[in-house]
């Protein structure tokens, strides 16, 4: 698989993420269904705590996807939905420092919305991978 950025601008990318991905080769794709900080027994946890609820979601995510024999590195697109995007931007380098690390800069749409699945839930990460 081979990956390249596609960024007509640059101000995406010193926001750590890119504008598209074009993705060519022989490839597998897992579409993820929305990650949020639910325990492994399906309780919301970390109930007001955006900080502990994004991480734990990308531990979820990374969970999914190492399901599948894939990492954070193989993310080409993330959508971010949150109840609080002021209180999300707060905690961003949570996610920031984890796709830095595994690294990779998704194309990624962050959405506020009035609330979530089940209404304790702060953020929910929808992530696409090839490999």
């Amino acid at each position: 698989m081979e990956r390249t950025a596609v960024n007509p601008w640059t101000w995406s990318q010193e926001l750590g993420y890119n504008q598209g991905e074009a993705v060519s080769g022989h490839t597998r794709t897992l579409y993820c269904a929305g990650q949020t900080a639910m325990s492994g027994d399906g309780k919301p946890r970390h109930a007001e705590d955006m900080a502990a609820q994004l991480a734990l979601s990308l531990d979820n995510l990374e969970a999914v996807l190492g399901e599948a024999g894939m990492s954070l590195s193989n993310l080409v697109r993330l959508n971010v939905y949150t109840t609080d995007v002021d209180r999300l931007f707060e905690h961003y380098g949570v996610l920031a420092a984890r796709l830095g690390a595994a690294r990779v800069a998704p194309s990624t749409t962050m959405l506020g919305v009035t609330r979530l699945a089940i209404p304790a839930l702060l953020v929910e990460l929808e992530g696409t991978a090839v490999a």
